[in-house]
């Protein structure tokens, strides 16, 4: 049984690193504070029928693989100015970078790609930078949609969608309609998440489903409250590069990989 514990900490990853990215092939946004990835605790061995677009080694496609990868993107707008470039051509370089990964993933046998897109907190960002940030998200799905379904990719949105301009919306609830059958690729995108809004919705969520009958409050377990959580990543082992995300290339990757295929995963026991 999942432990409140890991729920506890999780959650409270989400909260303490507020997050900012933008998927788009190939100029995106790309904001945040510590460019981390979350790597998932299930783990599956490549399959030689997938989709080989990717470029990774194949030693590291045979060996232990995560199911699901989340990514928090940073360093875009210090990349750009220690280069003397424009914030957008440092979005643009993450971007680009951002792609490259999202292929290798699914190409080696990851499932669920999650990318921590544009959090609460950010609302708080200059209102130019925050509608620029928004008409980005309106060009990736315009222009993304051919690529997402040559390659199956069901897209999903999770976060507060009552804030965000209703053309954004529109075309967030279009895909998803448009993606919604696919099941072996999963590219989730958060935008206006927060943890705190997320432990919220889960609470009232559950609490809904006491007030009608659904449930009975002795029935409420960690399971459940993992359940109603949108990021639903109870258990996640946690990365930190040592590089900006514009120079987070292969070689970053396969370190990162090497490093998850060699953590002895104990869950809180001794061994």
């Amino acid at each position: 049984m999942l432990s409140l514990l890991s729920i506890f900490f999780t959650c409270l990853a989400l909260i303490l690193i507020p997050c900012l990215f933008i998927f788009r092939r190939p100029s995106v946004p790309l904001f945040l504070k510590k460019t981390i990835i979350f790597i998932k605790t299930a783990t599956s061995q490549y399959n030689d029928e997938e989709e080989r677009y990717g470029t990774i080694e194949g030693k590291e496609k045979r060996g232990r693989m995560p199911k699901h990868v989340a990514i928090i993107l940073d360093g875009n707008r210090r990349w750009a100015n220690k280069r003397g470039l424009r914030v957008s051509e440092g979005h643009e370089a993450g971007a680009r970078r951002l792609l490259e990964h999202v292929m290798d993933c699914f190409a080696i046998g990851i499932n669920t790609i999650s990318l921590f897109a544009f959090s609460t907190e950010n609302w708080g960002r200059p209102d130019g930078e925050v509608n620029f940030l928004m008409a980005m998200f309106e060009k990736n799905f315009k222009s993304e949609m051919a690529y997402y379904d040559r390659y199956k990719v069901k897209i999903s949105v999770i976060g507060r969608r009552t804030n965000m301009p209703e053309s954004l919306l529109g075309l967030i609830q279009e895909v998803e309609e448009a993606t919604k059958s696919y099941k072996e690729k999963h590219l989730i995108m958060a935008i206006d998440y927060s943890g705190r809004f997320d432990i919220l919705q889960a609470c009232k969520s559950l609490a809904e489903k006491t007030k009608n009958g659904l449930i009975q409050v002795e029935d409420l377990d960690e399971r459940m409250i993992d359940k109603e959580l949108m990021t639903s990543c109870t258990y996640t082992e946690l990365y930190f590069p040592n590089v900006l995300w514009p120079d987070f290339g292969e070689a970053e990757y396969l370190k990162a990989l090497t490093w998850y295929q060699q953590r002895q995963r104990r869950f809180g026991l001794r061994v």
